[in-house]
């Protein structure tokens, strides 16, 4: 199974930009959206390092809202 985990561009450098998400930061490539508008705060899909679609901030806060859900009901279940 593949995960893609939503982030928020904070800076962008050529083709790679600086994401983060809950505190965690990881440099991303944008090589992949290379057809798509992308600028400082957009939201933005990551999987192994590519950014691979951009998304709005209420998808993102979705997805965020069901992966903290997996989460907590994984931890319950240990």
């Amino acid at each position: 199974m593949c995960l893609a985990v939503p982030m928020q561009i904070t800076h962008i450098n050529g083709d790679t930009a600086h994401c983060v998400a809950k505190g965690i930061e990881r440099d991303v490539s944008l090589l992949l959206l290379q057809e798509d508008d992308i600028k400082l705060g957009d939201y933005v899909l990551i999987h192994v390092g590519y950014a691979l679609q951009k998304i709005s901030a209420a998808e993102a806060l979705s997805t965020w809202e069901l992966l903290d859900q997996m989460s907590a009901e994984d931890e319950f279940s240990a």
